[in-house]
């Protein structure tokens, strides 16, 4: 079968294809907002605390102008001051600071819960999207690159949620406290203010802009590294077969050298933000200083208002510091959660079927009706125009006629391919590698659909079916047997989840894989961890004939499924897989004729044709490419 484009693998470059633009940032924070907000209660006290702390801020420092004023000046030249009223100010104005500083806290505290479950929810939407994205997604994507949204992006995501957010509001309403306090105490000094408050917006606005965009790209070269990484160690054992150490290494230097200028551009300008803006408000600050020296000269001010002023200055000042200051982590985390939205929003698997697969009871007339009790009986729910519903038994009669296919316009893999299997025959495929062998079986599994022609199942559409129900009445065992974390019983239940242990059990004797279970430390409960690290590949590939074996289906694909297994273990399971595959529709995908030789037609595939069809006798009596290719005239590529 030729791969779809940007399919990856062990050994091969990651896919360095175009990446999905960022969505526009307000609507980014909104939908961020959305997941906080299934969090009112907690949200809305959140908000108060903030409220307090801010008001406390600025209003402590109001009190600098009484404390000058009517405290500090009339005290100066007394020998013997009574400090008791000044001591009384001071714990008040104490007093305000230390419930602003507790409510900073709590605030800060909730928002580390309120991130960590919003985090939970971000996780579940993303994994449950993920779901229902179709196999050509999963095709043209690196693995390594969806896995950063689930790690680097939700953690860049987690510093906006619980600190970047909580500040924003906080800031405001400083901002908005302080500007109204300063037009109370000076409106003179706040023209001042606001001159400068443009400078630095104008700095903000510029340096901002730079270093989003380094920052953006930042985040896509991470994607590529860990994609990257991610295959290289998959494919460790190729890479030293085949001795590409130094390739790899040059390869990854690439990529790491691309990550390691585009971070270094994003942090450049959000680094040198802060200092930029600590010196404007250094030069704010004495410009006020100055301004309001000379107003108290001439009168139009007193000492306790230019020091509340100025005070005032730095708390207007420091809110717009704090946001440039967090610039970094706040792009990092929009480039995250647009990255994140962006999967949560990728169109998922259409499925417009309406036969569903259920239990059936068949009488001694043939009538079939929908039971709930376990039979070894199958149908086909249909539904009619008038709203009934009409039966049809599952026997495994697979046709397809005139289909046509291709992964990407204008390169056609399968070419009116007409072929069809009665129940309980085996079909057999054989061909070069891309000929379309494997794409036939994707098209029954409707991994995907075809664009020309039609597949029938049973005399239905298998548009009309239910993926779900489609997949479940059949069983693939693929060449790369995949495993997963739990024990050996897990792996081959994993066929039927309802399957007894006695089932499963025999399941593993059908596969021939019951002696060597045996032998492992703790047998059917030993666990397997690494994809079945700990076992032999022919050894996987047991538990995954088993674990199809369990599934007890009327239709099984076997793609290359010997293809892992030695000679002498092959003999000794093909009296297994002779009972298995008894009584069902087989489609078997195999380079070694061998095991191909007992099919009911053999498919002999060319460029996306079938050049010839016949079984084993009238193949080699043609004498045409099958015989060349069992006869090892032709070997297959």
């Amino acid at each position: 079968m030729a791969k779809p484009m940007g399919s990856s693998g062990p050994g091969r470059g990651p896919m360095r294809g175009p990446v999905r633009k960022p969505k526009d940032a307000k609507k980014t924070v909104l939908r961020m907002l959305s997941y906080i907000g299934k969090q009112k209660w907690l949200l809305f006290l959140v908000v108060i605390l903030i409220c307090i702390s801010a008001l406390a801020d600025v209003a402590g420092t109001y009190f600098l102008k009484p404390i000058i004023n009517d405290y500090l000046i009339p005290l100066i030249g007394q020998k013997e001051p009574d400090l008791s009223a000044f001591i009384a100010m001071l714990c008040l104005m104490g007093g305000i600071y230390l419930a602003g500083a507790l409510s900073s806290y709590g605030y800060n505290r909730i928002m580390l819960n309120i991130s960590t479950r919003a985090l939970k929810d971000v996780r579940t939407d993303l994994f449950s999207a993920m779901q229902k994205l179709p196999i050509k997604f999963f095709d043209t994507h690196a693995h390594g690159e969806l896995m950063s949204r689930f790690t680097n992006d939700t953690d860049t995501l987690r510093e906006i949620i619980s600190s970047g957010i909580p500040h924003f509001i906080s800031s405001g309403l400083s901002l908005i406290g302080v500007f109204v306090m300063m037009l109370v105490l000076s409106p003179t000094l706040t023209i001042l203010v606001l001159f400068m408050l443009a400078i630095m917006l104008f700095v903000v606005k510029t340096i901002g802009k730079r270093s989003g965009y380094y920052f953006k790209a930042q985040q896509k070269e991470l994607g590529r590294v860990n994609g990257y990484i991610e295959e290289m160690i998959e494919g460790q054992k190729i890479v030293k077969v085949f001795s590409r150490e130094d390739q790899v290494k040059d390869e990854f230097e690439a990529l790491n050298n691309s990550l390691c200028q585009t971070a270094t551009n994003a942090h450049s300008f959000a680094n040198i933000l802060m200092p930029i803006m600590g010196n404007l408000s250094y030069l704010h600050y004495a410009l006020t200083a100055a301004v309001g020296a000379l107003l108290a000269i001439a009168g139009y001010m007193d000492v306790g208002t230019i020091g509340a002023f100025l005070q005032y200055t730095r708390s207007f000042s420091r809110p717009i510091s704090q946001i440039s200051q967090q610039f970094n982590s706040i792009l990092s985390a929009l480039a995250g959660a647009e990255r994140i939205f962006a999967l949560i929003d990728e169109e998922p698997e259409v499925d417009e079927g309406t036969v569903t697969l259920v239990r059936a009871h068949k009488d001694a007339t043939g009538l079939l009706t929908e039971t709930a009790d376990s039979t070894n009986c199958w149908a086909w729910k249909c539904p009619t125009d008038n709203g009934s519903f009409e039966y049809v038994e599952v026997k495994g009669d697979v046709r397809l006629e005139n289909v046509t296919f291709s992964y990407e316009e204008n390169k056609v893999i399968l070419q009116d391919i007409s072929l069809y299997a009665k129940p309980g025959q085996k079909i057999a495929f054989v061909g070069s590698t891309g000929a379309g062998k494997t794409t036939i079986t994707n098209l029954i599994n409707r991994f995907y659909d075809v664009q020309e022609g039609s597949i029938t199942y049973d005399g239905i559409p298998i548009k009309n079916i239910k993926k779900a129900d489609l997949r479940h009445s059949l069983s693939m065992v693929l060449q790369d047997a995949h495993l997963f974390t739990g024990t050996v019983r897990d792996n081959i239940r994993y066929g039927r989840l309802d399957a007894t242990d006695a089932e499963i059990e025999e399941a593993a004797k059908l596969a021939n894989a019951h002696n060597f279970i045996m032998h492992l430390p703790k047998g059917y409960d030993t666990m397997l961890t690494g994809d079945g690290g700990n076992l032999s590949q022919g050894q996987r590939q047991l538990l995954s004939i088993a674990r199809a074996a369990v599934a007890d289906p009327p239709v099984l694909i076997l793609d290359e499924a010997t293809s892992s297994i030695d000679t002498r273990t092959e003999a000794l399971i093909e009296k297994g897989m002779d009972k298995l595959m008894a009584g069902r529709t087989v489609f078997v995908i195999a380079h070694r004729l061998s095991t191909v030789r007992n099919s009911n037609a053999i498919m002999v595939l060319e460029h996306g044709k079938i050049i010839e069809r016949g079984d084993h006798e009238s193949l080699l009596a043609d004498q045409g490419k099958y015989y060349q290719l069992y006869t090892g005239m032709f070997e297959l590529e």
